[in-house]
């Protein structure tokens, strides 16, 4: 049989399948552009952002990441972080807790975009063996209405059954390479999502540091206002 036949074979379902197989590999590339390193993690800005760390330039850092270069996974997270630490004096100690959730955000927004390759993985199947249920119904209702045996009634039989294992074939194509994408997917954006987090941690101790500066320096002033009443 044909690569052709394979495609004719399957009928109307067929055509829905070969038309969610297109559709897949058009979220597929745009899923594996989207994940790739220099979109999640660019190497220079993870560097970048080490420097302006260790110099405490915070704001420098902030315009950097919210420049259209620096509009990165990485430098979402981080422009979270420097935000809320410039809010305030205090805004230091809540700039790691921004990042975790500005990160959890981030992460679930590419999450949410390569869930269409999952759905296709699922659905395929189903259509494959809706196309399978028709054409067995097909079959058994050639026996049923055919009183003779003749040449026709054969090539109509083994044409509905033709179609019951083709939608088969043509779901588990799909679905098959589907499930794969979808998995090495979740495994390259946990990576980046590790990989920022540790890129990451040198700001948010930096950070940290002023807030826990502050704490610290404001406290004997309240003691020697204390006294000052006293």
């Amino acid at each position: 049989m044909s690569f052709f036949k394979y495609i004719e074979g399957g009928g109307i379902i067929g055509y829905i399948i070969l038309a969610l197989s297109i559709v897949g590999v058009a979220f597929t590339i745009s899923a594996i552009l989207r994940t790739r390193r220099i979109q999640l993690v660019p190497e220079e800005q993870v560097k970048e952002l080490k420097l302006q760390a260790d110099a405490s330039d915070f704001q420098q850092a902030l315009d950097d990441c919210r420049s259209e270069e620096g509009d990165t996974f990485l430098g979402r997270i981080a422009a979270a972080g420097i935000d809320r630490s410039l809010r305030g004096p205090l805004g230091g100690l809540e700039a790691r807790a921004a990042m975790e959730d500005a990160g959890e955000d981030e992460t679930a927004r590419l999450f949410r975009a390569i869930d269409p390759i999952a759905v296709i993985a699922s659905v395929a199947p189903l259509l494959g063996l809706l196309g399978t249920v028709q054409g067995m119904i097909g079959a058994f209702e050639t026996v049923a209405s055919t009183a003779t045996r003749s040449s026709a009634y054969y090539e109509t039989l083994a044409s509905n059954i033709s179609i019951a294992l083709i939608t088969t074939f043509q779901g588990l194509v799909v679905a098959i390479p589907c499930v794969m994408v979808h998995s090495w997917l979740r495994n390259r954006i946990d990576r980046a999502a590790s990989e920022a987090g540790r890129a990451l941690e040198p700001l948010a101790m930096s950070l940290e540091r002023i807030g826990t500066a502050f704490t610290q320096d404001a406290s004997p002033q309240k003691e020697n206002a204390g006294s000052n009443v006293g």
